[in-house]
Order: structure tokens, then C-alpha cells, then sequence
């Protein structure tokens, strides 16, 4: 990481509760650094919003956190919050249907699994709590992008090569876009061998009280438990879940 960044990220920590203000010169002094670092260390963190200065003169300046680190907050405590809410239906879901439970969210551009319930099986799968995956492989990932407006698909579609890890192939974009657009009308996204060999997906989506889709319920397994009878029955209960979780999180759409 650049060094430079480090340096200022480094200035947030002196603030605190019993210091929620601080002068150029305490800051400097704080961190070691000449008050000309100082200040254009100050200065590149106010433009991003993470300071806002309180106040100027010749002499010195004053410093208060800004609202950005409110808003990221917010958006971590979301996060946590969806994870205590969903982590019991998602460990009786893999109770009633022993498979691997994940939770995934939009994290920029990119797709993150937040929470993972395993199942008793002999089962390895290429997924761990806090990895990020493109949006565009996996049941779950595609299903928070065939949520997205089709502008911003296309925005985060053009930034990457669509390479297919496991068979090493290329992925047609038109194709895929026809297929978020299948997800969006079918409400469920299906996928198999996209991220493990052998092993088949299927995602629901979760909603908030905004009835908008925070986070992909996703279910995964050997592809060869996912066939017939044991597939609707693995669609019918995931879906459930997904519902239920909603519920939780105060969604009231119109099929609830």
C-alpha cells in the first residue's frame, strides 16, 4: 500500500472521545511528522471527507472527523447486522438439507461471502468468510447482479476479463447478460461448476425493509445432490430461508 496513505490513515487514530478535536500542531506533534506533512496529510483525508476543519487561521488549524467514516460505519454495522440476523435460519437450513449455507453482498465491485454454514459432508469448496469473487461467476454473485441496473452491469462487466477459472474458458458476454436477465424474471440464479468442479449453486435473493436486495442466500453442494426431486426440494427450502430472513430484515413486499 502506498506509504502515503498509510501515513494518514494513521492521523484518524489520534482522534477519540475524549479528543474529538485536534489542532494541526497536536496532530504533528502526535505523530512525529513536521507540521508541512502534517497538514497536506490533513488536507488529502478533508477532501475525501474524513475531515472537516473547524477552523483556520494563520497560526494553526482545527480538525473533527468527517461524515465519510459515518457513512462506512453504517455500512459495516449493516453488514454485521445482517449476519447475527441471518446465521440462524442459515444453520437450520444446512441442518434440514446438509449443504454449504453462504451469505454474499455486493462489495464494490466485486461480490464477498459474509457468513458460511457448513455441511457434514466431505466437501471442499473455494469459499471462505470475507472472500471476494466476481460478480459475474457463482450462483450467488450473479444473482446480486442480475439485480443491479443494467448500466451499472455493464460498468463492472467492462472491467474485467470474463475468464472462467475452472474450465478456463471464456464467457460470452451476451450470453450472460441474457442469463441475469433470466435470473431477475425466474428469481432465483443456478449455477454449476463455476467456481468448484463438480459442485452446482443456487441463490435467493435477500431483501431489506427498502425492498431492495442486500445480500444472495446461496446454497451449494456436489452437483450430483442436485438433481430431481432433492432439486425442487433444495429450491423450495432455500427460497423459504431467503423469505424468512427478509422478513427479518423488515421487508414487506408484495409476496409476503
Amino acid at each position: 500500500m502506498n506509504q502515503s496513505v498509510i501515513k494518514a490513515l494513521k492521523l484518524l487514530n489520534y482522534f477519540s472521545v475524549e479528543a474529538p478535536e485536534l489542532t494541526l500542531k497536536e496532530i504533528a506533534n502526535q505523530a512525529g511528522i513536521p507540521k508541512p506533512t502534517a497538514y497536506r496529510l490533513l488536507s488529502a483525508l478533508e477532501s475525501g471527507n474524513f475531515l472537516y476543519k473547524t477552523k483556520e487561521n494563520e497560526h494553526d488549524s482545527k480538525y473533527r472527523l468527517g461524515l465519510k467514516l459515518l457513512e462506512l460505519g453504517q455500512i459495516v454495522s449493516d453488514q454485521l447486522e445482517i449476519r447475527r440476523i441471518a446465521l440462524p435460519d442459515m444453520q437450520k437450513l444446512a441442518g434440514d438439507i446438509n449443504e454449504v449455507i453462504h451469505l454474499v453482498i455486493v462489495n464494490q465491485d466485486e461480490a464477498t461471502y459474509i457468513e458460511k454454514v457448513d455441511s457434514s459432508r466431505a466437501l471442499r469448496l473455494n469459499t471462505r468468510i470475507g472472500k471476494s469473487s466476481p460478480l459475474y461467476l457463482g450462483s450467488g454473485p450473479k444473482l446480486l447482479l442480475a439485480h443491479m441496473p443494467l448500466e451499472r452491469q455493464e460498468t463492472i462487466l467492462e472491467k474485467f476479463e470474463l475468464h472462467h477459472p475452472v474450465n478456463h474458458g471464456t464467457i460470452d458476454k451476451k450470453a450472460l447478460l441474457q442469463e441475469l436477465q433470466a435470473i431477475n424474471e425466474e428469481g432465483y440464479a443456478y449455477s454449476i461448476g463455476e467456481q468448484d468442479a463438480d459442485t452446482t449453486g443456487i441463490s435467493y435473493p435477500i431483501y431489506d425493509y427498502s425492498n431492495q436486495v442486500v445480500a444472495a442466500l446461496a446454497v451449494s453442494g456436489l452437483s450430483s445432490h442436485f438433481e430431481g426431486e432433492n432439486l425442487q426440494e433444495l429450491k423450495e427450502k432455500t427460497k423459504a430461508t431467503a423469505e424468512a430472513i427478509s422478513r427479518k430484515l423488515g421487508y414487506r413486499g408484495p409476496d409476503f
